[in-house]
């Protein structure tokens, strides 16, 4: 795996309804790989970029949030506020590190994460 790079787009996650349709149709279709994480995630790869879906019962509305990498994860969270982000996920840990989730000032919600 390459090491992640600071500001750089490292992760892309959708939201999903049905995992095991979801894994399914990327495999057939594109060639996608999965790794599952528990029975509301699966991570993917040999997509270009690496990737998720996170299992959601509710309408999906906004599919995809785009991760971000950062090694330090309180000074680029700074950063995001100062710039007038609003934090809509408040740092969380995860096996194998943390993040936060912002919206920009259009609306689009991303988040940051590093390594714990």
């Amino acid at each position: 795996m390459m090491k992640p790079t600071n500001k750089h787009i490292n992760y892309i996650e959708f939201k999903a309804i049905d995992l095991e349709k979801t894994k399914v149709f990327y495999n057939k279709v594109f060639g996608w790989e999965f790794t599952d994480y528990g029975p509301t995630y699966i991570a993917f790869e040999n997509s270009g970029v690496a990737g998720g879906f996170e299992k959601i019962d509710a309408e999906i509305i906004n599919g995809v949030l785009v991760v971000l990498y950062h090694d330090d994860l309180d000074a680029i969270k700074q950063h995001v506020i100062a710039a007038n982000g609003k934090i809509s996920v408040d740092t969380f840990s995860f096996p194998g590190g943390k993040r936060f989730q912002f919206f920009d000032p259009s609306g689009n919600e991303l988040a940051v994460w590093c390594y714990e």
